[in-house]
């Protein structure tokens, strides 16, 4: 009867886990809820850890609260310490942590039962696919990471017959697979597809260019979803499986929807080499756009903000750089004073992870209705007397709708270009993560002020209060 009981509060348990998850999940589609959405996904994450250790018996309850108060506190710290232009840095590293661990969690279990009774069938296609896919996850996301923090060149790293090479190595991986599964490996074979698995992250990742990490960061998410899910099977956790297989096709459909706003296929993304075609043609994207830059002020800036009735602000890693974001809230919350409608344009691959520029203005308490999404927007450019581009580059440059010779011709943009008037705030002339020069600054209707993002917002506040 105690058995019974003891059993039914597990399972009560993981289905209350199972729906925080889900719920926590549904809500981080919207800026509006995705607060609240973590905080439940985190218990319900809590709450599966918790009772799978007291079940398995697997730690005393000392250990238990010993490893949640040192874990907890390293994540706490590391939160709120990382800046936010780090943040893709820390979400791709605690993602490449994920994937690590469920790739020597499926390979510890398999040592474990084979030294009972021979592993095979559908348990060693679940160890085999565990192992590999969370290996690969694993050390993607640490070259993913060591790109972003600038430990390794951002540019696509490459060598001859690299792609024969990678497919080389997923044929070794599944050979020894197959031989697992049907009673012909040694000890050492999981090993063996342990550290090929490692091998191939790596290369996938490093011909990938710093520009296209959005989807690098997206398809590694899904990787190490879809290792825990096999992993959970191995263990026979059903919450494991379950949220995995959520982290899965959620980061599968983020996926998708980045590699859309990029114009890259799924070919692209899985078999390397996408950034390097863009990295390879940094010739100028404008050429045949005659070569003549308009700077302004900010005092020119603030006169033509404070006489529009329509502003769009359009934010960019730049201002992730220059921790503009609190200055760009304070300018904004200047002009709707004046009665100017204020809007937030936002491209989906912004910055440097999915959702990079939402995450970076409700840092800052912009709210959430002023941030609308591309396809919502686009439209409205026409009507706008002045657009702010804050450090973007990529995403407003109109050759990607214009020249077919453009390595970026068919991404999705910002139609700013259509705005009446321009303002574009940036440091130099520089190119973006795609290495072109923007047509876009040699428009007409675009000025340039140049300058860090923080120093020229704070600068167009102070001279629009005198305005």
């Amino acid at each position: 009867m105690i058995l019974d009981t003891r059993a039914s509060i597990i399972a009560v348990a993981y289905i209350v886990a199972a729906v925080l998850l889900i719920v926590g999940l549904r809500k981080l589609s919207s800026p509006a809820t995705a607060r609240g959405g973590n905080m439940l996904a985190a218990a319900g994450v809590f709450l599966a850890l918790a009772i799978t250790l007291l079940d398995r018996e697997i730690v005393s309850y000392w250990e238990l609260a010993l490893g949640i108060i040192i874990g907890g506190a390293i994540g706490i710290v590391a939160a709120r310490r990382v800046q936010m232009t780090a943040m893709p840095q820390m979400v791709v590293l605690l993602n490449g942590l994920g994937g690590g661990t469920a790739a020597l969690d499926s390979l510890s279990e398999y040592l474990r039962l084979s030294l009972v009774a021979p592993v095979r069938g559908g348990e060693a296609v679940s160890v085999v696919l565990g192992t590999a896919i969370g290996s690969v996850s694993f050390t993607g996301s640490v070259v993913a990471f060591a790109k972003l923090q600038e430990l390794l060149s951002s540019k696509p790293f490459q060598f001859p017959l690299q792609r024969a090479f990678n497919a080389l190595l997923v044929v070794v991986i599944l050979a020894l697979g197959v031989t697992m599964v049907m009673g012909g490996d040694t000890a050492s074979t999981p090993w063996i597809v342990f550290a090929v698995a490692l091998a191939l992250g790596a290369l996938l990742v490093l011909p990938i260019g710093g520009g296209d990490m959005p989807v690098v960061i997206a398809t590694l998410n899904a990787l190490t979803g879809i290792a825990a899910a096999f992993t959970g099977l191995v263990l026979h956790n059903q919450i494991l499986v379950v949220a995995g297989i959520l982290v899965g096709a959620s980061g599968t459909l983020l996926t998708l929807l980045m590699g859309k706003a990029m114009n890259r296929s799924l070919g692209n993304v899985f078999f390397g080499g996408f950034g390097a075609a863009t990295a390879a043609a940094g010739g100028p994207a404008g050429s045949a756009v005659a070569k003549t830059v308009r700077q302004t002020s900010a005092e020119d800036t603030a006169i033509a903000l404070a006489y529009a009735r329509k502003v769009v602000i359009v934010p960019g890693y730049g201002l992730a750089v220059a921790e503009g974001q609190h200055a760009v809230r304070e300018l904004a919350q200047e002009l709707e004073k004046r009665g100017v409608d204020v809007k937030f344009a936002i491209h989906p691959v912004a910055g440097r992870m999915p959702g990079h520029m939402n995450v970076l203005l409700a840092e800052a308490n912009i709210p959430y209705d002023e941030l609308v999404e591309m396809d919502q927007i686009n439209g409205d450019f026409d009507s706008t007397d002045v657009v702010l581009v804050v450090g973007a580059n990529d995403v407003v440059n109109p050759a990607a709708r214009e020249d077919p010779t453009s390595p970026i011709y068919g991404m999705p943009i910002l139609d700013v270009d259509k705005a009446r008037n321009v303002i574009v705030l940036k440091r130099s002339m520089g190119t973006g993560f795609a290495g072109i020069d923007n047509a876009l600054f040699y428009r007409d209707r675009t000025r340039m002020l140049f300058g860090d993002a923080k120093k020229s917002l704070t600068s167009l506040v102070e001279a629009l209060k005198a305005v």
